[in-house]
């Protein structure tokens, strides 16, 4: 199992990108996962369901199956948000894990830059950049870089910058994020 992150600003293409790459990597035969960081309150149950009830009734883990898939719903009620090692050894064994978002982490990361954001690049601040997807010529670079629109030579990069998951979960652990070593965060209640 390899991890590689996918990091950029908001809007900056992530998810179109992901949405484009998946299934060029499924294709070639690789078994891919995702994880997903959510800067703001996100909720994937909805209000009038019996897993719902179950959450605001103060349940931490709801778990909810089908013939077609599982979810398991763990509310953190009032405990620090997980770190991403501790969140990458919850996942079953795939060939590679895209992490979107997380960029303060020290896994291995490609970043998409779209010049029409105005954001500036992240890779000077960042560790761990290994590639760049991007519709511009970057500041001095001297890596591999694609374009936004090249979905094969993304999938390629992103396979190349992946890193095994016992290194990756190593060197995550010995370091702490710089957003979680300036202000430890607290998870905020729901339901």
């Amino acid at each position: 199992m390899k991890v590689v992150g996918l990091a950029g600003w908001s809007g900056a293409g992530k998810t179109t990108l992901l949405a484009r790459v998946i299934p060029v990597l499924t294709a070639r035969g690789l078994g891919v996962s995702t994880v997903k960081h959510a800067h703001h309150a996100f909720d994937i149950d909805q209000p009038g369901k019996d897993s719902h009830a179950h959450r605001t009734a103060g349940a931490t883990e709801v778990l909810v199956a089908s013939g077609r898939r599982w979810a398991l719903m763990h509310e953190l009620r009032e405990t620090e948000e997980p770190r991403l090692a501790d969140l990458l050894m919850r996942l079953s064994p795939v060939d590679l894990v895209i992490v979107e978002g997380f960029k303060r982490e020290a896994h291995p990361k490609v970043e998409i830059h779209r010049a029409a954001n105005g954001k500036p690049w992240l890779f000077p601040d960042i560790s761990h950049v290994h590639g760049l997807i991007c519709d511009v010529a970057p500041p001095p670079w001297t890596g591999p870089r694609v374009g936004l629109d090249a979905g094969e030579a993304a999938a390629d990069l992103l396979v190349d910058a992946a890193e095994p998951l016992g290194e990756v979960v190593a060197r995550l652990r010995a370091t702490a994020p710089l957003e979680l070593a300036r202000q430890p965060r607290k998870a905020t209640r729901t339901g």
